[in-house]
């Protein structure tokens, strides 16, 4: 055990875990951050995809000593002064989701997508989706979604 130090969604925390402890077993289990899902346990569905100073990152095959001194954003920080973040907006007002459990890590990748490519084509969507998995099939709402958001992030400077 060691003494860590994580900056989530802004906040200072100082924790006694294993280094090598995945991020989202602590971000789950020791800090209740249950937005950030558990899929498979292998970084190649996306379930628990959060931001590593701003770079979409699988949390789950992530150990926690490597994001020491980094800002990690989870869904649960996007929001802003009870406001939705243009990309969870846009998620809802297009339906992007049905069962909702992929949910969180897609506009988690979205979100760092917006932040590298600010008017994606459908292609540099698709791409940059590549790795999360939608169970539900939702990929063309999902799509769309994100070219919402890329026109609202556009218009409020988010």
């Amino acid at each position: 055990m060691s003494s860590l130090d994580l900056r989530i969604n802004g906040q200072l925390h100082t924790l006694d875990v294993d280094p090598a402890r995945p991020l989202l077993g602590v971000l789950r289990d020791d800090l209740d951050r249950t937005g950030t899902k558990y899929g498979c346990g292998e970084g190649q569905c996306g379930a628990c995809t959060v931001l590593v100073d701003g770079r979409a990152t699988r949390s789950c095959i992530t150990p926690v000593g490597s994001v020491v001194g980094r800002e990690i954003t989870t869904i649960e920080g996007l929001a802003r002064g009870g406001a939705l973040h243009p990309v969870q907006q846009a998620f809802l007002d297009a339906g992007a989701m049905q069962c909702g459990y992929c949910t969180a890590g897609m506009i988690m990748s979205a979100v760092a997508l917006l932040a590298r490519v600010p008017h994606p084509g459908e292609a540099e969507i698709r791409q940059a989706m590549d790795g999360n998995v939608c169970r539900c099939g939702t990929y063309p709402r999902i799509v769309a979604a994100i070219q919402r958001a890329a026109a609202v992030s556009t218009e409020d400077g988010r």
